[in-house]
């Protein structure tokens, strides 16, 4: 009987999460299936180049697994371009710490989401007033100031359009 697998952490879930071939019904596609911590770590390290040791640290997982998924990640992706098949971002077993990203889940614990945490006592807005909103393009890094009562994530960046999350 295989062990339990562990929660993943994931930060940053997409609004787009479908890519299909161009001029390719989509009744005649296959599909590959891209679970959530693999678009994560796909993000962390290819994307805004952190060293798979940072990055499974901020997945909550070891450096070894994080490798893991990341050739699978990376395989699925391979197989769609080459062989012609849509890309579908779905969701797994993650979780994703409250106000710290966008979408989903109730948290780590420990004061990453629900329960057992501290609150607002560091001095930080989970979602309350002020903050800031910043791009999640790397190579943009534009930050604004968070509008009362608009989610970050439903904003675009006004220099690149790329969404925008929570400054942390």
């Amino acid at each position: 009987m295989p062990r339990n697998r562990k929660q993943r952490r994931v930060s940053f879930l997409p609004e787009i999460t479908y890519f299909k071939p161009r001029g390719v019904l989509l009744t005649d596609l296959d599909e590959e299936i891209l679970a959530e911590d693999e678009s994560e770590a796909l993000r962390l390290v290819d994307l805004e180049g952190k060293d798979q040791v940072e990055a499974a640290k901020k997945m909550a997982v070891s450096q070894s697994t994080l490798h893991r998924i990341l050739v699978k990640a990376r395989k699925k992706i391979a197989r769609a371009l080459i062989l012609g098949r849509a890309i579908a971002l779905k969701g797994g077993e993650e979780k994703m710490p409250i106000g710290r990203g966008i979408g989903r889940g109730r948290g780590m614990g420990r004061g990453l989401g629900m329960g057992g945490g501290r609150g607002r006592q560091s001095g930080q807005f989970a979602a309350g007033p002020g903050g800031k909103c910043v791009c999640t393009n790397p190579e943009c890094g534009h930050v604004a100031v968070h509008q009362l009562g608009v989610p970050c994530y439903q904003q675009k960046c006004p220099k690149c359009g790329s969404p925008m999350i929570r400054q942390r």
